[in-house]
């Protein structure tokens, strides 16, 4: 008999179109640590993709949960108020970046609120083109502008196309991998150079562009950071040709990268924001979070959905504001995250095989590579590396456009011994694989 029945019950009976990075079934967790069905123990460096941000089976979310039950699960905002959602509007349109006044849509998730975000941007410019980056992802939950807006191919859009029309893309700021074949910062900004004096020429005039979606920190995309003055710049020139900036915080919100938002390093206010993952550790719910001129155009109607904002998710939401502010966790992660990077930069100086590392506050990532000098990327290299950490007790996430990038996301309230545990089984990981190649 198999020491997991589960899998074989999932091979059977779930779509092999929802794809399995680890062949393991999870019975608990607690904090950062994981456990399957045979009682292994794992520490936890994917928070789930980034969600579980206060760990798992947090006994104050618990309660949250517990209590709100106890009063309310669902009436839909449409039909009448109740008081989470309001709150929690409040709530995030407070601690939003910038100082223009804020209001507030809920939804389900990270799609949902791109989709939101990108049809409150055209109701209310009346413009039709949204202009997104390659190697991004905005999600696959929907048909619709989340996915067309992704800028990667496989395999999120295999098979759908033709996709929704009206979406352009230009080359994100990933100077490990520069298009233009230059180096950061001598380049003067050639990529964002490019969007000023060619695709605006060639492709679709300012005049016609509703909004630029932005991820400052991609995820999917392998955790490549914006340089700073390129976000700067950008914003200016959005700003000059009355065109609408929408911040993609899904993944990199919710303090990961050492600030509750990652555009907060960058000193930039964006017009519309979307949030989800963290925001609620793992309940279903996001948020679109704009500027008060802009919501107030909206069209009465146009917009909501039955379970967006639901009473049970919105009330562990405020509990996690709470205690994200409270037990002050952007600071402690970005504390955690000069310890991962310390690790990472002694690694690079040991392994060829690492070419890069990036990344803010606990959200690092390193990008294998077979050869420093080609940077042809490393991606089965990269599996193997999961998988033997995996075998230790380390449980990772991959990503980047090659597959070849490993992403460490634990939770902000990792115990700092878990952390260099899981730092140490990486290294003995990446040890072996450089051996047997």
């Amino acid at each position: 008999m198999s020491l997991d029945p589960y899998m074989e019950t999932r091979k059977k009976y779930v779509m092999k179109g929802v794809t399995l990075y680890h062949p393991i079934t999870i019975d608990k967790g607690k904090n950062s640590l994981l456990y399957d069905i045979n009682g292994k123990e794992y520490v936890d460096f994917t928070s789930g993709i980034g969600v579980t941000t206060l760990g798992h089976a947090n006994s104050e979310l618990i309660e949250a949960a517990i209590s709100q039950l106890k009063k309310l699960w669902h009436v839909c905002i449409m039909v009448m108020n109740y008081a989470p959602y309001v709150e929690l509007a409040e709530k995030l349109a407070k601690i939003a970046p910038g100082t223009s006044e804020k209001q507030v849509l809920l939804q389900n998730s990270g799609s949902e609120a791109v989709e939101n975000a990108i049809k409150i941007s055209r109701q209310v410019t009346g413009k039709y083109y949204i202009v997104a980056y390659e190697n991004s992802f905005h999600g696959r939950g929907t048909y619709g502008y989340a996915l067309a807006t992704t800028g990667k191919w496989k395999p999120y859009k295999v098979g759908f196309d033709p996709l929704l029309p009206g979406v352009e893309f230009i080359p994100y700021p990933y100077c490990y991998r520069c298009l233009f074949k230059q180096e950061y910062p001598q380049c003067g900004l050639t990529c964002l150079d490019y969007v000023k004096k060619w695709f605006t020429y060639t492709r679709v005039p300012p005049e016609r562009i509703a909004a630029f979606i932005i991820e400052v920190v991609q995820g999917e995309g392998g955790f490549v950071v914006a340089p700073l003055d390129y976000v700067k710049e950008l914003k200016k020139f959005l700003e000059e040709n009355n065109i609408l900036l929408i911040d993609d915080e899904v993944q990199a919100g919710w303090g990961r990268t050492g600030r509750l938002w990652a555009i907060e390093h960058y000193g930039v206010e964006p017009d519309i924001m979307v949030t989800a993952k963290a925001i609620a550790n793992g309940l279903p719910l996001s948020a679109v979070i704009g500027r008060r001129d802009i919501m107030e155009k909206t069209y009465p109607g146009s917009f909501g959905g039955t379970y967006g904002g639901n009473p049970v998710s919105c009330a562990v939401a405020l509990k996690v504001i709470e205690i994200m502010f409270r037990d002050k966790l952007p600071e402690r992660a970005s504390v955690l995250g000069r310890v991962i990077r310390k690790r990472l930069d002694e690694m690079y100086e040991k392994y060829e095989i690492i070419g890069d590392i990036r990344g803010l506050g606990v959200m690092q990532a390193i990008e294998l590579v077979k050869s420093r000098k080609t940077k042809e990327p490393a991606a089965e290299e990269t599996m193997k590396v999961l998988d033997k950490a995996r075998e230790k007790g380390l449980l990772l996430l991959r990503a980047g456009l090659y597959l070849n990038v490993i992403r460490l996301h634990p939770p902000l309230t990792i115990e700092e011994e878990l952390l260099h545990r899981g730092l140490d089984i990486l290294e003995e990981s990446i040890r072996e694989v450089v051996k047997e190649v």
